[in-house]
């Protein structure tokens, strides 16, 4: 796991979010959340979210895939698309 991967995984641990459940893949980050989450209010918050939480890491950037998934549905978020 590169640097930046761990970074999000320990932020996104810490945040200690109740009946989610985070986990990391060979190319992502799988986030499982309660049945009743709705995923449309997260995907429409989750760049203003990952922007701000990224202040807090300082390892150099990578392409990184976050899965959202609640049971019913799934989305992928790709964070920094252009990086290797």
């Amino acid at each position: 796991m590169g640097a930046y991967k761990q970074k999000w995984m320990q932020i996104l641990n810490r945040a200690n979010l109740q009946g989610w459940t985070i986990e990391e893949t060979d190319d992502a980050i799988y986030i499982n959340m309660p049945n009743v989450t709705d995923l449309k209010l997260i995907r429409d918050n989750i760049p203003n979210t990952i922007a701000a939480l990224t202040l807090d890491i300082d390892a150099p950037k990578e392409r990184l895939k976050f899965i959202f998934h609640n049971g019913h549905e799934t989305f992928d978020y790709i964070l920094n698309p252009d990086e290797e």
